[in-house]
């Protein structure tokens, strides 16, 4: 992997930011989430390691946040949702006590975006959602390492975050991308034949388009092998969450979309595949831990022991892989279609399966209409904008304007049902 161009997550190469000795000053965004939650758990077992030093979250679960903070006695703590500054306060001074002085409060939008250029050597953007794109650029302009756990940032800004990444400041923390990082540290780029990304297929793998018509939000939720939020279990389903992470793959890796492969494979064992050009491919396989892929994103190049639970190779197990049944799922096609469209059509895309799934889970629209009213607002944004004239604020344009059309969609969809 030492030929120009340079991919964005390249095993070889270690960015490392001069912030003096000891363990990495670590900060946290989106600590009450699914990433958060168990980063914490990973540095709270490893405190010779790591030490968070801000952690940033929506403000929809202050006593947790409040807990968190006082735990691991961090300077900073920030909330997107200003009206719950005070709730936080008073959490906060019940965990503290009255002769502990309290953490710096950050509040509004740009708070996470704040906290990500705070002074730390790691970076670890657990945000879920588009509006991890402007902390994942400022980790990046104020020369951080950055654990990206957030796809939807590097789908919708691809080219603003290659603009500023330095080679190595991105480490993937996906488990397919965490996957994937792992074996490319086996080769050469020019090594690389191809990158197989795996699906556990969701909960509805094996099933007909037409037998996903009447499909539930529970059903929808119930993830053989995965626990996350319902935003990511819903993508899971549908298989954007794969679409998504073939276009990251693309941009992480510098492949070509043709020489990326999706394969189904239900016990998420394996996380994701690189075929060398000799005809032998390597796997990273462990049992589905997201405390793994973490431990790669805030440990790389160490490994940090015991960070996740092995195999036990005495007991007999059973690994498959199936064909991708592109019918049932269209979603990784329609993926691979804008991202090499490029410019603004991953955001136009990202942003109404982001509409399309809210009206889902509230029951305004089906489950197969999903996809219909997102590749409909695909085909209808035209020509994207692209190149080195992207700005921030042309992906925030695409993405308003596609979250528009697909609630009109889907108000209408909902009127005639």
């Amino acid at each position: 992997m030492s030929d120009s161009p340079a991919p964005l997550a390249d095993p070889h190469r270690v960015y490392d930011p001069v912030v003096g000795d000891g363990p990495k000053d670590v900060v946290i965004l989106g600590s009450t989430g699914s990433i958060g939650t168990q980063a914490i758990d990973l540095v709270l077992r490893n405190p010779d390691r790591f030490r968070v030093s801000g952690l940033s979250a929506n403000g929809g679960r202050v006593a947790l946040l409040a807990e968190q903070a006082r735990r691991l006695r961090v300077r900073t703590v920030a909330v997107a949702r200003e009206d719950v500054v005070p709730a936080l306060r008073e959490a906060l001074a019940a965990q503290y006590g009255a002769a502990e002085p309290l953490p710096e409060i950050l509040a509004g939008p740009g708070a996470a975006t704040e906290l990500a250029a705070s002074d730390c050597h790691t970076v670890l953007n657990g945000i879920t959602g588009s509006i991890g794109l402007a902390p994942t650029l400022a980790a990046l302009e104020a020369g951080r390492t950055l654990a990206l756990a957030n796809k939807e940032s590097l789908i919708v800004g691809g080219p603003l975050v290659k603009a500023l990444a330095e080679p190595g400041q991105i480490i993937p923390v996906d488990s397919e991308h965490a996957a994937l990082f792992q074996c490319l540290a086996a080769g050469t780029r020019s090594d690389v034949r191809k990158l197989v990304v795996t699906a556990s297929g969701g909960p509805f793998r094996g099933r007909t388009r037409a037998q996903l018509a009447n499909v539930t939000v529970e059903d929808a939720l119930a993830h053989p092998t995965w626990s996350m939020g319902p935003v990511i279990t819903i993508n899971s389903a549908t298989l954007v969450n794969k679409g998504l992470e073939v276009i990251e793959a693309h941009l992480l890796y510098d492949i070509p979309f043709s020489r990326i492969e999706v394969v189904v494979h239900p016990q998420s064992y394996v996380h994701s595949m690189v075929e060398f050009t000799d005809g032998s491919t390597l796997a990273q396989a462990t049992p589905p831990d997201m405390r793994g892929p973490i431990a790669v994103g805030l440990g790389w190049p160490g490994r940090v022991p015991d960070a996740a639970p092995a195999f036990d190779w005495s007991t007999a197990s059973t690994w498959e892989f199936f064909p991708l049944d592109d019918e049932a799922f269209p979603s990784v096609g329609l993926a691979r279609h804008v991202g090499e469209l490029a410019g603004t059509a991953p955001a136009v895309f990202n942003a109404a399966n982001e509409e399309c799934v809210e009206a889902f889970r509230t029951g305004a629209l089906p489950f197969n209409g999903i996809m219909e009213t997102v590749t409909r607002v695909v085909h209808e944004h035209g020509t994207p904008v692209t190149g080195t004239s992207l700005t921030v604020s042309d992906v925030l344009e695409a993405e308003t304007w596609a979250r528009a059309r697909a609630q009109e969609l889907t108000a209408t969809a909902e009127a005639r049902a």
